[in-house]
């Protein structure tokens, strides 16, 4: 064991926070230095590991699945600030551990990229996996969906105890008849919903197209079958239950669902009986995780942050989020964590901006923004790649509105930055 490797990872650490620099940096270093750093600190756990992974909606999953846990009584260590690839869990370990690499935790819940996690369990195989959906994301890491699929397959046959999948998405269901061993829970929708969350195939159909034929259901531990304006009914053990959601975002209320399987399953294995009223009352306090629907105060007016990686994401955030009566700004980033390939944005319809228009566009891939919203008839009023002083005019030029920016996971963590000088934003490490 290298006794030196924790003081030295925690130390970079420090200094890189002072200096701005990326939450994964210090992860890095610790890897380099001692490669088996994650690996024995991890196996400590009583409960083990649960990974969360798929292409949407990791982050606020992962967060709600913790605040779930935490309600049960349990200590749970987690990567808060989304990096998601192992030199981020690392960087993350560095900041709970003590001095000597000991981690105070019962189990460690985990959001992981889907191609790092397949290096992750081969090192640290989880007890639990939760699989959330397969979408085109990325292609210029990912290539085309079916690898995705696969990815996420490896994940579930690293498994060592339970695997939830989403029932309605067939690339993920697929996935129980892989496997030999774990045990499979599913989340769902009622049929009336299915429309508003559609898998890949149902995105890229075009009208007409025929319906396949759809084989049986399997059960559902926890289903969908209501989401209002504040509030979601879910049924379960037989039961429909009424809860209130602070969550934003109708995507976020699905993955609540994919929480409460998760959560579930890991609470039932404890040593105390599971408390359904904490579980729901704690679902109803979580609050968007940072730049997933947050809402910040500038001027006295909400600002809201939206995430948008992929077609999906980017639909999903228009329809939950609609821009009326909201000064729109679209920061559109490719840098690695973004994905560098943006023909994704010919995916997604931008209808529903043309009332409005947007006022501003930002980021180094903003003029590219720029055509796909003129194909639209979206009005535009200014295009500045630099997202500091693009910014800086969006919130002066509407000083008297609520504003809503949709942006890349990078020109987001930019804009906080900036939007951390003016406002109170949480600080996440």
């Amino acid at each position: 064991m290298l006794y030196f490797s924790v003081p030295l990872g925690k130390l970079v650490r420090r200094v890189s926070r002072l200096r701005g620099g990326g939450s994964a940096f210090p992860g890095l270093v610790v890897e380099k230095i001692d490669p088996e750093f994650m690996q024995r600190t991890l196996s400590t756990l009583p409960l083990g590991v649960a990974v969360v992974s798929g292409t949407n909606g990791k982050t606020t999953t992962t967060k709600m699945v913790v605040e779930l846990l935490e309600s049960q009584g349990l200590k749970v260590f987690t990567n808060r600030t989304g990096s998601n690839f192992t030199r981020g869990v690392a960087a993350a370990l560095l900041g709970d551990v003590d001095w000597r690499g000991r981690l105070d935790a019962d189990i460690a819940v985990l959001e992981l990229d889907e191609a790092h996690a397949v290096h992750f369990v081969n090192r640290v195989p989880p007890r639990y996996s939760l699989l959330l959906n397969v979408l085109r994301d990325q292609l210029d890491r990912f290539g085309e969906i079916d690898k995705t699929a696969q990815l996420l397959q490896h994940i579930a046959s690293k498994t060592t105890g339970t695997v939830v999948l989403n029932r309605e998405d067939p690339r993920v269901a697929r996935i129980a008849d892989t496997l030999d061993g774990p045990q499979v829970r599913y989340f769902g929708l009622d049929d009336s919903l299915l429309s508003t969350f559609p898998n890949d195939d149902d995105l890229r159909s075009g009208p007409g197209s025929p319906v396949p034929a759809l084989p049986e259901k399997p059960h559902a531990d926890v289903v969908l079958r209501r989401v209002g304006t504040a509030d979601a009914d879910f049924e379960y053990d037989g039961a429909t239950v009424t809860t209130g959601m602070k969550l934003r975002g109708v995507y976020n209320i699905f993955n609540a669902a994919a929480a409460l399987v998760l959560a579930r399953s890991i609470a039932g294995n404890g040593t105390t009986p599971t408390d359904h009223d904490g579980l729901l009352k704690a679902l109803s306090e979580v609050a968007p995780a940072f730049g997933r629907g947050e809402s910040l105060v500038v001027d006295g007016l909400p600002l809201d942050l939206v995430l948008v990686k992929n077609p999906s994401g980017f639909r999903l955030g228009l329809k939950s989020f609609s821009a009326g009566g909201y000064a729109t700004m679209v920061a559109i980033n490719d840098n690695y964590a973004d994905g560098r390939d943006m023909s994704w944005l010919w995916d997604v319809e931008f209808d529903s901006l043309r009332e409005g228009g947007v006022d501003q566009l930002t980021g180094s891939r903003a003029y590219d923004m720029a055509l796909r919203l003129q194909y639209d008839g979206v009005a535009i009023g200014a295009v500045d790649p630099d997202i500091t002083p693009a910014l800086a005019a969006f919130i002066q030029g509407a000083k008297d509105k609520p504003k809503r920016v949709f942006c890349t996971y990078t020109a987001m963590l930019a804009i906080r930055r900036e939007l951390s000088k003016i406002t109170t934003v949480e600080v996440v490490s």
